[in-house]
């Protein structure tokens, strides 16, 4: 089976990359323009996949509040050429990578993976636009795979922050009132491969890891496994740190759509923190 990962240089697109080898294939700026479907149709029709992974997005939160159109266009756009690309092929399948943005943050409880949307931000709108032109184009050969708080050994991250501010500064203050899940990209990656490999039914699936904590919680964590006093931590409000984008108040996803497919949930978060943070501190 060959696989095409788009934006192979991200986080999880370096790990993808890592986990399939030989089998995978990898393009990112400027060898593919997502944004173009002349650009995708060429590099598709080139590599000739049996299965495309899209890693890439605009990410950039903030930044999207006051540039949504090229938001749009990176993570609507981008996403709606892909699919129609892997339709004109025949078996050829799709992993779309979303977010838990697409969500309004909220409600109370894990968002199951039916559960209303409802973005309170431009980057949310334009992620979920993203997953409905997937769905529209490629519905019975599509998986859109959401997200949320990844790190990785590749690229900027939460993580990777708070690992240096520990060796600069006494104290560190870290908000206390936003609940998620902080996803290893090397996890998320192997189950992207067992997704995928078991045929389960093609739609919407939350890839994260177990468990729930706030980003307080988190960096404790961090702190104890640097060998750190996670004292040194200090809990803090979102209204002590302001954004142009507003952040998700709950980000925990729920996994029913593994257990139908017979697929195991992602493990802990602790578990997968404590055997990534080698890589992340070298």
């Amino acid at each position: 089976m060959k696989w095409l990962i788009v934006g192979a240089k991200g986080q999880l697109g370096s790990d993808l990359m890592h986990l399939l080898g030989g089998d995978a294939e990898g393009v990112d700026l400027p060898e593919i323009d997502i944004t173009s479907p002349d650009s995708v149709q060429g590099v598709i029709a080139t590599a000739a996949p049996d299965v495309v992974v899209n890693a890439a997005a605009y990410t950039a939160v903030d930044a999207a509040e006051t540039d949504e159109p090229t938001a749009h266009a990176v993570n609507a756009t981008g996403p709606q050429n892909l699919a129609e690309a892997c339709a004109a092929r025949p078996g050829t399948r799709l992993v779309h990578i979303s977010t838990d943005y697409v969500f309004s943050g909220s409600d109370e409880g894990p968002y199951d993976e039916d559960a209303p949307t409802g973005p309170q931000s431009a980057y949310g709108r334009t992620k979920l636009a993203g997953e409905r032109a997937v769905a529209a184009a490629l519905a019975d050969r599509s998986y859109v795979v959401r997200t949320a708080w990844l790190y990785g050994e590749h690229g900027a991250n939460f993580v990777k922050t708070m690992i240096r501010l520990e060796s600069q500064q006494e104290t560190v203050s870290v908000v206390d009132d936003q609940r998620g899940q902080p996803t290893w990209s090397h996890d998320l990656g192997a189950q992207i491969l067992a997704l995928v490999a078991s045929g389960a039914s093609a739609g919407t699936y939350h890839g994260t890891n177990s468990g729930a904590v706030t980003w307080f919680g988190f960096t404790r964590e961090i702190f104890r496994l640097l060998g750190a006093d996670p004292e040194r931590v200090l809990p803090t409000t979102s209204a002590a740190f302001r954004r142009p984008a507003p952040r998700p108040t709950n980000s925990v996803l729920g996994h029913r759509r593994w257990a139908e497919a017979g697929i195991p949930a992602m493990r802990p978060w602790q578990d997968a923190l404590a055997e990534a943070m080698p890589a992340l501190r070298g």
